[in-house]
């Protein structure tokens, strides 16, 4: 593949398959960055082609080491700045810090703020990310922020396998997420429902919505520590569903969450490739699916100053808009 004189795509090592496959998209190759670390730690970075004048795309998840993987970030985007280059976009698939976005005791800070203003202050033009926790993330930025959805690719996978119709059912693992789980009903031809839980670990669940006999999707944007995902099929299971998927884009997996969903009444767990996932945190349940050209659409949308609506059509939409 040859360089495009526009633009280049760069990768800083955090999730580089998911790079590899947004660059094979665009049929562009990933340019090079000379990446050292040092004995204390301190991370040096240097890009080795010029960029002067040209538009910077680089693809840095902000996932575990968050705050290693962050400053990583910051200092690309100084090197790419210092070097003139034309813009600097950042694709953080999965941004870390979003659940920090109020304030909910005295003294606290909002971090998910103080991150939009770093990158700001930093001269970046454009941000792209996938399924922020709350899309209210969005106004924390004076900069353009296209906020992409997994749901396009998660309805093609269901699409793929036949399970679309009444027999299905979207379950929202949260409030927060009751969009989201309509709208992914919608398009599997599917009924929807909602668990009630607390985040009190002696508070039962309650599954609000038909799900005897169905197949249900539980849907949330990540899983962390695996504990509220669980805890919903527990309550999905005991409500009589037939079988029971845990669906979510980002998959984080603290601690022993992994272990957590193996042992699980669930019977698959399916994320999206936003984050990394070492091969200790792999399990049998375990299904990835690629969101790498959702994002590379929506990179060719920016480079050709068309409008990102095509990239967040659902499969039945990009049928009906052909």
């Amino acid at each position: 593949m040859t360089a495009n004189p526009k633009y280049r795509l760069f990768d800083l090592g955090t999730n580089p398959a998911l790079t590899e496959a947004i660059a094979k998209q665009l049929h562009t190759p990933i340019a090079p960055v000379e990446i050292q670390t040092f004995a204390d730690n301190e991370i040096y970075e240097r890009i080795v082609d010029s960029v002067r004048g040209i538009d910077v795309y680089v693809v840095q998840p902000i996932s575990e080491p968050v705050n290693d993987n962050f400053i990583k970030l910051m200092i690309f985007i100084d090197a790419a700045k210092r070097t003139s280059a034309k813009s600097i976009n950042v694709i953080i698939p999965y941004l870390g810090y979003a659940r920090s976005d109020r304030k909910t005791r005295s003294r606290e800070p909002i971090v998910a703020r103080l991150m939009a203003n770093m990158l700001e202050s930093q001269g970046v033009k454009r941000v792209m990310t996938m399924d922020l926790h709350t899309s209210q993330v969005q106004g924390f930025f004076d900069i353009p922020v296209d906020h992409l959805i997994a749901m396009p690719v998660q309805a093609k996978f269901y699409e793929d396998q036949g399970l679309v119709g009444p027999d299905v059912v979207v379950v929202a693992s949260g409030s927060s997420t009751l969009k989201l789980v309509q709208r992914l009903a919608e398009v599997l031809h599917a009924q929807w429902a909602i668990v009630d839980q607390d985040r009190d670990p002696r508070v039962k669940a309650a599954v609000t919505g038909n799900v005897a006999g169905k197949h249900a999707i539980i849907l949330s944007d990540m899983i962390d520590t695996g504990e509220a995902t669980v805890k919903a099929a527990i309550a999905v299971q005991k409500a009589g569903a037939k079988t029971i998927d845990a669906l979510a884009t980002h998959a984080v997996l603290s601690g022993d969450a992994s272990q957590k969903l193996q042992e699980s009444v669930i019977d698959r767990v399916i994320v999206a490739d936003t984050v990394p996932i070492p091969a200790e945190k792999q399990f049998d349940k375990l299904t990835v699916i690629t969101v790498a050209k959702l994002f590379a659409e929506a990179i060719g949308q920016v480079i050709a100053h068309k409008s990102m609506a095509k990239v967040l059509l659902s499969p039945d939409q990009r049928e009906d808009a052909e």
